[in-house]
């Protein structure tokens, strides 16, 4: 089994240019600023964006973030891959990033991994989800789109997870990488909580005993490793930090706090040891597949890039904008 080497980035919120985010943050700078910070992290095989790459969803933001990625995985050796979130829009995403993998059709210049395309037929239209699926060093690489037009929760509607028990029916070398925006484990912060992937029972269902090695997510704008139950299995989740700003999770019960901070997650993927008959038994922890190493790295940005607290919100601000976009019920009874 080879290894399998990744920085996992998430959050960019990029907008169209000398547009600041919420009019305080300069997310091309924090972007920049972030992929220099991990200048000395020497050879990689993928580079994933695991959603809200634009908060805009405007072609001008997904033409920089194909730019300053793909000029980083090339210095690298590494393929870039994109998925879907919230923020994002199916629309301006497809025109520049086509599915988000390689060769998919848009306009990008990564090369180094074969890409099977994403759902036949549907793909084509307009408001369609986003999947796709590469292969690189070894690994089969699927992206899932657990975006909902026009609100912040995620879901995975049945056509998709259909999809993807097709897909994952098959064992593919050394194993699949899942990446999905809303992470499917239960949110930290106050915020948080009514937006997150609604149906994470139906995906463990989609997953349960195929060859899925590690799911890979962001939204939380925060560190954090987790598990998924898959029938018998134990998926590590690995949730990685924002770019746009870093959700700070002591802040006082109840309050919304996000912080100048920013960062992402160097991730190895390699075999247990032993043979391949153990490796497949309960002689890996927990029923995992592969062993699963994180390095989640943190940066503190220049307050010219943005202010030190980006924003700190009581429990009564929450609470109201908690209203606003929360699941409803009726999208709440998805839920699996």
């Amino acid at each position: 089994m080879t290894t399998l080497r990744i920085l996992h980035l998430s959050d960019t919120h990029l907008m169209d240019a000398g547009v600041l985010h919420q009019g305080t943050v300069d997310t091309v700078a924090a972007y920049s600023f972030t992929l220099e910070s991990f200048a000395n992290a020497g050879p990689l095989d993928l580079v994933v964006l695991s959603g809200d790459v634009s908060d805009d969803g405007s072609p001008a933001s997904y033409r920089t973030l194909r730019s300053l990625t793909g000029d980083f995985a090339a210095r690298h050796g590494a393929v870039a891959i994109y998925a879907m979130g919230n923020h994002d829009q199916r629309a301006g995403f497809r025109e520049v990033l086509g599915n988000g993998h390689p060769d998919s059709g848009s306009g990008s210049s990564n090369s180094g991994s074969s890409n099977s395309g994403a759902l036949s037929g549907v793909e084509l239209a307009a408001q369609a989800p986003i999947v796709g699926i590469s292969h690189v060093a070894g690994y089969r690489i699927i992206t899932v789109d657990s975006s909902v037009p026009g609100r912040t929760h995620g879901y995975v509607d049945d056509e998709q997870l259909a999809w993807l028990r097709t897909e994952m029916a098959t064992s593919y070398g050394h194993g699949t990488v899942v990446v999905i925006h809303h992470p499917p484990v239960e949110p930290v912060t106050a915020l948080h909580h009514g937006i997150e992937l609604m149906n994470a029972g139906q995906l463990a269902e989609a997953l349960a005993g195929t060859d899925t090695v590690a799911i890979l997510s962001g939204h939380y704008h925060h560190h954090l490793s987790d598990v998924l139950a898959a029938g018998s299995s134990r998926i590590p989740v690995v949730v990685t930090s924002g770019i746009v700003n870093s959700n700070d999770v002591m802040a006082a019960p109840g309050h919304e706090r996000a912080v100048a901070g920013s960062g992402g997650t160097i991730i190895t993927i390699s075999a247990f040891p032993g043979t391949a008959a153990e490796r497949q038994s309960q002689v890996a922890p927990a029923g995992s597949l592969a062993r699963v190493r994180t390095l989640p790295l943190r940066f503190v940005l220049p307050v010219s890039i943005r202010p030190e607290v980006v924003f700190d919100l009581d429990g009564s601000e929450v609470e109201r904008i908690s209203q606003l976009i929360s699941a409803t019920r009726a999208e709440r009874s998805q839920k699996g």
